[in-house]
């Protein structure tokens, strides 16, 4: 007999229709949750876009709706719906139920848009697809065409009715599909700032954005374009007004590839309040960047760097300047289009033609030329806020550097801090800090992790109830200040009990996590509460930022020992109640030896690496104060001086804790 889990002939299959895109999102729109589902909003939203750039009407208007669907209403030449004998299909089908079909494909041989932000025809497709129902209605032709879709399949027929008025363009609607995004709920403000963005880069554009929640109704429309965005952005207090200018050219990515057209435009002020870059290409925001990024890192730093030699203004030996260094005082804006793009991905967040950067380095290159020429007291400013701007941070670099030899020169962790054992690598990113309870804790979770990222620091008994003991006090523990030592990041405490210790800095902070890891019984759980109140006192930014976790351990171990000899015994954990009620429903329970879990010293390696280490298979609870006030009052109503409130506390709700006794 064939096994349940053999790998065969029959066991490849293909997604079909709709379930392309429901089933798996993410390969379309860069993720399954919010993200994903604004970037299907914005896949819509291009395509208006497009139309309004080759000249086809000057106004879109967007609606959100009460039940947070949403509508794209755009003034172009409408989407053309009816048959199309070159395919012998109605074109409705091809765009709204056909992946990579649309008319973006000729751009580069004069087609119907020169330049797209729509480019794969793949967005209205998938956005149907992913949608819980799509409505399209188009004005062309002197008709009204209307279809309806539902969850990816067309419902009804195309109708199609004589239409006497002029006006032509496009009014989708759909409502995205919570069966296939997590989150569908678009926030307004997020709408708005895409929005804002298209009319920056789509100068003489109309944007309308309908709220109908709220009844608001907010226009966007910018004349100038990226220079009026850079004049908005500095608000009159840049040390240099605006300047712009723009260029188009020709050009291919290799030897082997197309000649495409590129048109850039940039605009750029020097401000010392602000500091902004944004990039574009084809209307989309290029987060992260890419070749226009590298064009502009290139081209300031190079004259920038030659205006300075020229001056002679480097001192001897100095090092020349860096893009962050011009950057601090920068507020630059690019808007490119191409007739041809290689985007890194569907989601368009940075692109990486080569024939793009080469263009816009030489372009910006030339023009800085001329405007330093031209502006030279402007210039001599430029030049002198950017060399202040190195000196800063080196200054700031050397600063730190020095902090953390000092740090280092006083704290050898491994030989000065007892019984501490790090881990080997180095990268933050990836260190892990477990604080655990006792020697034989140490051992097992010594043996039991992962040697390259986890270390391991035991705390001795019950360390001092920080929330109630003095800084004198606190600061002579001796477990308290290794503890302090080994997280690497300081103290947010001043006064005379401190001067030992080094100031807060999180960007010193060794651990990338760190856990505290105590047996599941009353002293445990007291012992883990009373390293929390550790750290909310002297290093509170530690739990705001979340690098502070709690590791759960498994109440009950239960061996499964099978009457058949063939089938394998098991060992299962449960760490609650609830749990151990799940397994013993799916068990029989003559073959099952259920008893409490020893404490984690007793626990063997394999178990604590499986239970407690594994970041596969453990259970971490990250420790978040939502209301800092709350958060403060419980600390002081267990710990603190509180005792009325305390007892309080024990006569009204400690019935609720009666069985943690059972843990003793």
């Amino acid at each position: 007999m064939a096994s349940k889990s053999s790998y065969g002939n029959d066991s490849i299959s293909a997604l079909k229709g709709a379930d392309r895109v429901r089933k798996r999102p993410s390969v379309i729109f860069g993720s399954d949750n919010l993200e994903g589902c604004i970037h299907s909003f914005f896949e819509i939203l291009s395509n208006s876009i497009d139309e309004a750039r080759e000249g086809h009407g000057n106004k879109i208007i967007i609606t959100k709706f009460k039940d947070g669907s949403l509508q794209v209403e755009d003034f172009g030449r409408g989407i053309p719906l009816d048959f199309n004998t070159k395919e012998n299909r109605y074109n409705w089908e091809l765009v709204y139920c056909e992946l990579y079909a649309g008319g973006k494909y000729d751009n580069n041989k004069s087609g119907d848009y020169m330049f797209s932000l729509g480019l794969n025809g793949l967005g209205a497709c998938a956005t149907q697809y992913a949608s819980e129902y799509f409505e399209v209605t188009v004005f062309r032709d002197g008709y009204k065409y209307h279809l309806d879709f539902a969850k990816g399949e067309v419902n009804g027929e195309l109708v199609k009715e004589p239409y006497r008025f002029k006006r032509t363009g496009t009014i989708q609607k759909w409502k995205p599909d919570s069966e296939v995004f997590t989150d569908v709920n678009v926030p307004i403000e997020n709408i708005k700032e895409i929005v804002k963005r298209q009319s920056i880069i789509n100068s003489g554009v109309e944007f309308v954005v309908v709220d109908e929640a709220t009844s608001e109704e907010v226009t966007y429309i910018y004349p100038e374009g990226i220079k009026g965005y850079v004049d908005e952005l500095s608000d009159m207090k840049g040390f240099t007004e605006a300047h712009s200018f723009s260029a188009e050219g020709k050009g291919r990515d290799a030897e082997d590839r197309d000649i495409y057209t590129v048109r850039a435009e940039v605009a750029f002020c020097f401000n010392n309040n602000v500091n902004v870059i944004e990039y574009f290409h084809n209307s989309s925001f290029l987060e992260n960047g890419g070749s226009p990024d590298k064009a502009a890192k290139l081209a300031f730093v190079s004259e920038i760097d030659k205006q300075i030699k020229a001056r002679d203004k480097y001192k001897a030996n100095e090092s020349k300047i860096s893009f962050v260094d011009v950057q601090d005082s920068l507020i630059l804006v690019t808007n490119t289009f191409s007739t041809q793009t290689s985007y890194e991905n569907q989601t368009k967040k940075a692109i990486n033609n080569k024939f793009i950067q080469d263009f816009m380095t030489d372009l910006i290159k030339k023009e800085l030329e001329i405007w330093f020429i031209e502006n030279k007291a402007l210039a001599d400013k430029v030049v002198e806020q950017v060399l202040v701007n190195k000196h800063a941070r080196e200054n700031a670099e050397k600063t730190k550097i020095n902090v953390k030899k000092q740090l280092q020169g006083k704290i050898d962790l491994n030989n000065r801090i007892k019984k501490f054992v790090d881990c080997r690598s180095k990268d933050v990113n990836i260190r892990e800090l477990y604080i655990v309870e006792g020697d034989s804790a140490l051992g097992s979770v010594k043996t039991g992790r992962d040697a390259e990222f986890q270390a391991a620091m035991p705390v001795r008994g019950k360390i001092l109830n920080c929330l109630k003991a003095d800084y004198g006090t606190i600061f002579k523990s001796e477990i308290i200040t290794d503890l302090v030592k080994v997280l690497g990041c300081g103290i947010e405490i001043t006064n005379r009990h401190t001067k030992d210790m080094s100031a807060f800095n999180l960007e010193l902070l060794r651990w990338n996590k760190v856990i505290i890891c105590t047996d599941a019984d009353v002293d445990g759980f007291q012992i883990r509460t009373l390293i929390l109140a550790m750290i909310y006192r002297l290093m509170p930014t530690l739990i705001e930022t979340g690098h502070v976790y709690i590791a759960e351990s498994p109440l009950f171990e239960i061996t499964y020992t099978p009457k058949n000899k063939k089938e394998e015994e098991l060992t299962l954990f449960a760490f609650d109640e609830k749990e151990k009620a799940e397994i013993l429903s799916k068990y029989d329970n003559s073959c099952l030896n259920i008893q409490r879990s020893k404490g984690l010293g007793e626990n063997t390696s394999d178990m604590m690496w499986e239970t407690t280490m594994n970041p596969k298979t453990r259970r971490l609870i990250k420790v978040c104060p939502d209301d800092a006030k709350k958060t403060a009052d419980i600390f002081d109503l267990l710990l603190g001086d509180n005792l009325a409130g305390r007892k309080q506390h024990i006569e009204e709700d400690g019935h609720l804790y009666l069985d943690m006794l059972d843990l003793v």
